[in-house]
């Protein structure tokens, strides 16, 4: 099942979304300064958005021009793939480390070997989740929205996954805020939304409120990225409660309405995990979901938040 108010529609047009900015090559080829080093390899993971590295291994650490080559790609595609990875927590790290700090992570399910790496697993022991978030979909979402300095990026690796479902969608938040009507354009420029996450009662589905203990913070409906200058639109149905200053019933009536928006299939690609499969996503200009997943298969992922992109 996917996440609610996603609508399914398997088909999109290719020509109009390359138009619209969404992948803006099928295959990047430039070359860094150094003549020796190969081009970087990639293809594109859907219409909307994503990119796939090809031929690099994150085993090794990488030269400089060879990083740049992968912020480049990461701009451009928004998220990026690097499949049949065989990482240590260490790899992980450094791996982050090209693109900003890694954050260190406040949950309980740390792996206890590198203070940024958490387990997001359903995996039980001793009849408790050994990782974060363990069970079921997922509604879209940004990582840390609701506190003052959000994450600049977020990244899974996977360890093992289900047969089926459990799936991640991704959606290009700049596509969602450029194919916007005018006049909605117009009712959202310099307002503010409140972000909040209550853990322990909403994790997954909207439901949080305002109470006291519950993370928030207000953020521009339409923020500008840092390192692009494209304007993206930052909401989601998760964690956005309310636009600032306006009544209840227009403020729910102008949400379910980007909501709705932002979601819609041509903005999004689903990516169905393999072992070894590792992702990085933007969360300045991207949201993401999960979908369903027996709960009698296991799935463990490792992720780590980076805090800054260096290039902010």
């Amino acid at each position: 099942m996917a996440p609610s108010g996603w609508r399914m529609r398997r088909r999109t047009h290719l020509g109009t979304l390359m138009k619209q900015g969404a992948v803006h090559e099928a295959m990047s080829n430039a070359r860094g300064p150094d003549p020796a080093l190969p081009a970087l390899k990639t293809r594109p993971l859907s219409t909307a958005l994503g990119l796939e590295i090809l031929d690099v291994d994150l085993h090794e650490k990488l030269p400089d021009t060879r990083v740049a080559q992968l912020r480049e790609a990461w701009h451009q595609g928004l998220i990026v793939l690097l499949r049949d990875q065989t990482l240590t927590e260490q790899d992980q790290v450094r791996f982050a480390e090209y693109f900003g700090p890694p954050a260190k992570t406040i949950n309980v399910h740390n792996t206890g070997r590198h203070p940024a790496v958490m387990l997001i697993s359903n995996i039980r022991k001793d009849g408790k989740p050994i990782g974060a978030l363990p069970d079921g979909e997922m509604q879209f979402h940004t990582d840390q929205c609701y506190i003052e300095r959000p994450a600049a990026a977020s990244m899974l690796y996977a360890i093992e996954v289900p047969r089926a479902g459990g799936n991640t969608l991704f959606a290009n938040a700049y596509l969602a805020y450029e194919t916007l009507p005018a006049d909605i354009k117009s009712r959202i420029d310099g307002r503010k939304a409140i972000n909040a996450y209550d853990y322990d009662n909403a994790s997954t589905f909207r439901g949080t409120r305002l109470r006291e203990g519950v993370p928030h913070y207000a953020h521009p409906v339409v923020r500008t990225h840092p390192a692009t200058g494209r304007k993206a639109l930052y909401v989601n149905r998760l964690m956005t409660l309310a636009i600032a200053g306006l009544p209840d019933d227009e403020s729910d009536a102008l949400l379910n309405l980007l909501f709705d928006h932002q979601e819609q299939r041509r903005f999004v690609y689903e990516h169905i995990w393999r072992p070894g499969d590792v992702i990085l996503w933007d969360n300045r200009c991207t949201l993401h979901a999960r979908t369903d997943f027996s709960p009698r298969e296991r799935r463990l992922l490792k992720r780590i938040t980076i805090a800054k992109d260096f290039e902010s």
